[in-house]
């Protein structure tokens, strides 16, 4: 079974956006996988370790951004790839989707293509569905586990609010997976090694055979939200009367009411 693992780089999530010449900024924040792309790693890696095949993990980025790359390749995926072209400079998802789908097809074969649940950065979890979109195939959302797997079929369990849902798909399909599915495993030492001497090959346009696709969101003008000053004041009084009536005089003296 060929199964491809789509992740993303992102900031750390302590770090702290901000606006800084009309451009976002999350300061000197270190980058890493998106900790919601670990689980789909690890769903991937445990489907192989069931299934036999192998795993390729595909990140779009600028041309060094491989750490994302480097931790899936650390925790057992055998291959990666980074996409990366300058023309692919601030696309939105419906762009990234087409892209992902261009990555996807150069593998070739493919069965599964696995994603996490979404990303901390942008929050959407649009992408997995758009990706599915524009390849045709089925698209099985919030995978808290793989319960069978055969060579042209899966049946799921996805975690929605109302509770648990089995859902059964043909393959090839695309999953996006919770943290519900396990714990992903730590990096190995001798797979830190391993994936610190990896080539990652880098794919431009031209070699996924695409143009540029074009965003349908764009962000003309940037600027960091108004700070609010909040002060708390607190109401006394001898009696629950005479505090709800003085809150309501504070109440009505600043119109709020």
């Amino acid at each position: 079974m060929k199964i491809v693992v789509c992740v993303k780089q992102v900031p750390d999530t302590a770090a702290q956006v901000v606006v800084e010449d009309g451009q976002v900024s999350w300061g000197d924040a270190p980058l890493v996988i998106n900790p919601w792309d670990e689980y789909a790693v690890e769903a991937a890696l445990q489907t192989v370790l069931d299934q036999g095949g192998s795993t390729k993990v595909i990140s779009m980025g600028k041309a060094d951004e491989t750490e994302a790359l480097k931790h899936a390749l650390a925790m057992g995926c055998n291959e990666a790839a980074l996409v990366s072209d300058p023309a692919l400079t601030g696309s939105d998802n419906v762009a990234v989707a087409k892209v992902l789908a261009a990555a996807i097809q150069k593998v070739g074969d493919v069965d599964l293509v696995f994603f996490g649940k979404q990303a901390v950065d942008s929050d959407t979890g649009t992408l997995p569905s758009m990706v599915a979109r524009v390849m045709g195939w089925p698209a099985i959302t919030l995978v808290s586990s793989i319960a069978e797997l055969s060579s042209d079929a899966i049946k799921v369990e996805r975690a929605i609010e109302e509770g648990r849902q089995v859902v059964e798909s043909k393959l090839p399909a695309v999953v996006s997976v919770t943290k519900d599915y396990g714990e992903p495993r730590y990096p190995s030492f001798m797979g830190i090694r391993k994936a610190a001497r990896a080539e990652i090959p880098v794919w431009d346009l031209g070699e996924l055979g695409i143009e540029a696709p074009a965003s349908v969101i764009t962000w003309p003008e940037m600027i960091n939200p108004p700070k609010q000053e909040v002060t708390t004041e607190i109401v006394e009084g001898d009696s629950p009367q005479d505090i709800a009536e003085k809150l309501a005089d504070k109440i009505m003296a600043e119109k709020v009411l």
